[in-house]
């Protein structure tokens, strides 16, 4: 029998759905990509500032550098770009590693993760398997190749990191068979085991907003109020702290009648916005464990000691004794303007910002 010849509507119509699915495709692909959160600009380093052991890169002043909060997916065989760093004391990875706050021997096997990778600290500590020049290697976890900061005192004057990179020790790229004198050493394309499913800190549950009564939500420093009917996460626990945690550095007056709400948590009292105080989100204050204890704050090249004296609530919001603003993410550090001055940020700058802090 003889097949009946195609018509040209029906091919045409073929034609238009291939490429609808195809653009679909595409779309969603590129929807699962990590792309930059934005860029920093670089400055140049003061003299004998930028250790460039290992070939690292040292930041050009006004160039710009992409950051990013995330890095690829997690999978069982995670494609990376592995590169070399010293964790010793004096080597190119500048102070101690952020998990144990230690410096680590160029013959131990030890790597750093890119931001999104390192995922807050939950991978701290913890082996990963590297996979390159038909080799492999079991490494240990011990800091953060941080995506979102560089070109300041803390990270060495060097740029941010790229999302993909396992930063590694000579012991890693020895054990892989990669010698020094090899064309590879220090850039190489690998794969890795990654736990996809490391211990993380995600929402215990949500609370309804309320609309706050007319004059009870306090907007001093561009605080949020409650939304009617929108739903906030709450947070029992907070990142697994370091001795070099990251965080949000938020604004807040413990004064009488500011947008704090009411006296501090840990002694009952306000405090004058020229005193360097935070409160903490609730893991980290640990049931008021650090009370009227000191940490150590990083950013913008410096560094300042605040007391902790109350809780930014991870866990309540939404009502009168929070001033009906939302619960606080599980991640903040929630400081006086003093803090803010002392890090030397502009005023227009306050409000936001990441850090690392320390207990003191």
């Amino acid at each position: 029998m003889m097949k009946k010849p195609v018509s040209s509507s029906v091919v045409a119509l073929a034609v238009v759905c291939f490429v609808f699915l195809a653009l679909n495709c595409l779309s969603s692909v590129e929807a699962q990509t990590c792309k930059p959160s934005g860029n920093i600009r670089g400055k140049k380093p003061p003299p004998k500032k930028c250790n460039r052991q290992n070939h690292s890169e040292c930041c050009k002043e006004g160039q710009l550098y992409p950051i990013f909060r995330c890095s690829p997916a997690v999978s069982g065989h995670t494609k990376a770009t592995l590169t070399i760093n010293s964790f010793a004391e004096g080597g190119d990875g500048g102070g101690p590693s952020e998990c144990d706050n230690k410096f680590h021997a160029d013959d131990t096997p030890v790597v750093a993760l890119s931001t999104g990778w390192y995922k807050g600290g939950s991978r701290c500590l913890k082996f990963i398997n590297i996979h390159g020049n038909g080799k492999s290697v079991k490494a240990r976890v011990v800091d953060e190749c941080d995506s979102t900061m560089g070109c300041d005192s803390v990270h060495d004057y060097q740029p941010p990191c790229d999302n993909n990179i396992v930063d590694a020790s000579k012991a890693v790229w020895l054990a892989l068979g990669v010698h020094e004198n090899s064309s590879d050493w220090g850039f190489m394309d690998i794969y890795c085991n990654i736990c996809a499913s490391a211990p993380s800190c995600k929402p215990s549950g949500k609370i309804r907003g309320k609309k706050p009564p007319a004059g009870q939500c306090n907007t001093e420093n561009d605080s949020e109020c409650c939304v009617e009917g929108k739903y906030y996460n709450i947070y029992k626990c907070s990142p697994t702290v370091s001795g070099y945690t990251k965080a949000i550095l938020t604004l807040n007056s413990f004064e009488k009648g500011g947008d704090g709400g009411g006296p501090s948590e840990c002694d009952k009292k306000y405090h004058s916005d020229d005193k360097p105080v935070v409160a903490l989100s609730t893991g980290w204050f640990n049931k008021k464990s650090r009370c009227l204890k000191y940490i150590t704050i990083y950013a913008n090249g410096k560094s300042v000691k605040a007391m902790v004296v109350d809780e930014c609530n991870s866990m309540l919001g939404c009502d009168k004794v929070h001033d009906f603003q939302p619960p606080c993410d599980n991640n903040i550090v929630d400081a006086s303007k003093a803090v803010w001055k002392a890090l030397g940020v502009l005023e227009s700058d306050w409000g936001y910002m990441d850090i690392y802090w320390s207990d003191a």
